[in-house]
């Protein structure tokens, strides 16, 4: 069945960095777009970064030039590299994809970003 496992969350400080993995298994990989969504505590989710099967990618505004999603099709992983972090940054981050049958979302990965 579908899997996504994020990993690579937790505690840093603004202006620190974080790299978010997410391994997925269950489906073709390489021929599917992923994405990454958060949801900050009382906020709705909402989009942080996507990539296409051709690896073309599209930020929310809030990240461009911060964050940089990228995807390793030979390890079926999509990675999101956080730089320049700021505490508005603090969420749980889900990976996810869309496929013939649905939405597949992980389990989700708390980052906090604090002094």
């Amino acid at each position: 069945q579908v899997q996504l496992v994020e990993s690579g969350g937790g505690l840093v400080q603004p202006g620190g960095s974080l790299r978010l993995s997410c391994a997925a298994s269950g489906f073709t990989f390489s021929s599917y777009a992923m994405r990454w969504d958060r949801q900050a505590p009382g906020k709705d989710r909402e989009l942080v970064a996507g990539i296409t099967s051709s690896s073309s990618t599209n930020y929310a505004d809030s990240v461009k030039g911060r964050f940089t999603i990228s995807r390793d099709n030979a390890k079926n992983t999509v990675s999101l590299q956080m730089n320049s972090l700021k505490p508005e940054d603090t969420a749980v981050y889900y990976c996810n994809t869309r496929l013939f049958a649905g939405v597949y979302w992980g389990q989700g990965i708390q980052v906090t970003v604090s002094s």
